[in-house]
């Protein structure tokens, strides 16, 4: 088959690295990045440590509103769908440059593909959800992580083309997880040593534009009883300029991490504290404990185990769950989401296997 994978931001890098290769091996892949992560730190940086080739195409669209980033979007995946003609298109995760792509392939009459399908947070107010039920709704395949989002889609009527095959990222994890211990300096660089630390990160609109919610976290960040190592996302550095929230030394702000380097990171930390939905399931495959700053997640298999609480943005919440799930020994681990070869099954599928 004739595939055109589109990618455009982190996750989706990551995501692509263990999916791309397998793809390769099957069919003819063109990979297509949008340009919505722009910055060298959170998209060259990927490509070069993930050994991801280079994007056949680069749109270069940016940053934008929702509105103007997905319409542009929508407007130069029409020509490279013109050019191409695929069999298929793959996408992956929620973000805008996931819902262009599938609205953009349906359009056309090709089949879409969803990596990562069935993902619920149940607040329709968050921009990603959306994306997600409106992409499982416009594909043919929806590959979905765990039998939670599986069930997802069925409450929704979709039966026909789901997958369960695991999670793409723990694919990643797999394969980088002893490359980021043996080859990262990110511990000795930003000057703390292993389980002395928590690493947080910021990045969701509904953090980052609030500055209540944003006031809050950083309050709670002040009050822990070890440093906070903070790579700090371009959005929240904006942010974080126009509203001036007190910091103290305890909170070392850094730039954005590649992968790697984040892996080492999220592993040594006494606990992480993040609105990343990937970082919760890397904490999770880490054996990190991991404190959500949301008011909901998709990932409810890792709260139920007690290895991820969800805190809002209350300072007291916030810190009263960072002692919480710090205090929990013996807390089952197993594999929620596959064995690390999901990317495998998909390639697989797409070829006609089961």
């Amino acid at each position: 088959m004739k595939l055109i994978n589109i990618v455009g931001a982190r996750p989706q890098f990551v995501k692509a690295s263990p999916l791309s290769a397998e793809l390769r091996k099957r069919h003819r892949e063109i990979l297509v990045h949008t340009g919505q992560h722009y910055d060298a730190e959170l998209s060259q940086v990927f490509f070069d440590e993930l050994g991801l080739p280079p994007p056949d195409r680069s749109l270069g669209i940016g940053s934008a509103s929702h509105g103007r980033q997905t319409g542009a979007m929508l407007a130069a995946l029409d020509e490279v769908l013109e050019d191409e003609r695929p069999d298929a298109v793959v996408v992956s995760g929620d973000t805008n440059s996931t819902i262009a792509g599938a609205l953009a392939a349906a359009k056309m009459g090709i089949p879409v593909a969803h990596v990562e399908a069935g993902l619920r947070s149940l607040n329709r107010q968050m921009p990603e959800e959306l994306n997600r039920i409106v992409t499982d709704h416009l594909s043919a395949w929806l590959f979905a992580p765990s039998d939670n989002a599986r069930q997802h889609l069925l409450r929704e009527g979709i039966s026909a083309g789901v997958h369960m095959v695991g999670d793409v990222m723990a694919d990643a994890v797999r394969i980088h997880g002893e490359r980021a211990r043996q080859r990262s300096q990110a511990l000795d660089r930003v000057g703390v040593k292993e389980k002395s630390y928590y690493l947080a990160t910021i990045h969701r609109a509904e953090n980052t534009d609030d500055p209540i919610r944003l006031a809050g976290i950083f309050d709670a960040l002040r009050r822990l009883d070890a440093p906070v190592v903070l790579p700090l996302h371009p959005r929240t550095r904006k942010r974080l300029a126009e509203m001036d929230p007190r910091t103290t030394e305890s909170i070392r702000i850094t730039e954005p991490q590649g992968y790697l380097d984040m892996l080492r990171l999220e592993e040594g930390a006494i606990c992480i504290l993040t609105d990343s939905g990937g970082m919760q399931k890397e904490a999770y495959y880490l054996h990190t404990p991991c404190v959500t700053l949301r008011d909901e997640t998709e990932w409810v298999e890792t709260v139920e185990l007690g290895w991820n609480e969800v805190s809002g943005t209350e300072p007291e919440r916030i810190v009263s769950a960072v002692g919480r799930v710090r205090a929990i020994d013996g807390r089952p681990h197993p594999s929620l989401y596959g064995d690390g070869y999901a990317a495998r099954r998909i390639a697989s599928i797409l070829s006609g296997g089961a």
